[in-house]
């Protein structure tokens, strides 16, 4: 992919559910409170990260590409 992202966690929306550390374990933690947390705001762009945005169930996780702030994810409709 080759792009710097910027991840965010809407931690009013999180459940704590685990599946982003599941799906991308260097890419996201979960804290005492079990809320999630990308562990670099901003990071090159990866598929693990990509599908633990997809894999949540609440979708609380959102993705955009560092300087420009195109969404990645969730699409835009």
């Amino acid at each position: 992919m080759g792009d710097r992202w910027r991840v965010e966690v809407d931690r009013s929306v999180c459940i704590g559910s685990g599946m982003c550390v599941g799906a991308a374990p260097d890419g996201f933690r979960l804290d005492p409170a079990r809320q999630s947390h990308p562990v670099e705001p901003e990071a090159d762009s990866a598929e693990s990260v990509l599908a633990a945005a997809e894999g949540c169930p609440v979708e609380a996780i959102s993705i955009t590409v560092a300087g420009s702030g195109e969404v990645v994810f969730p699409p835009e409709e």
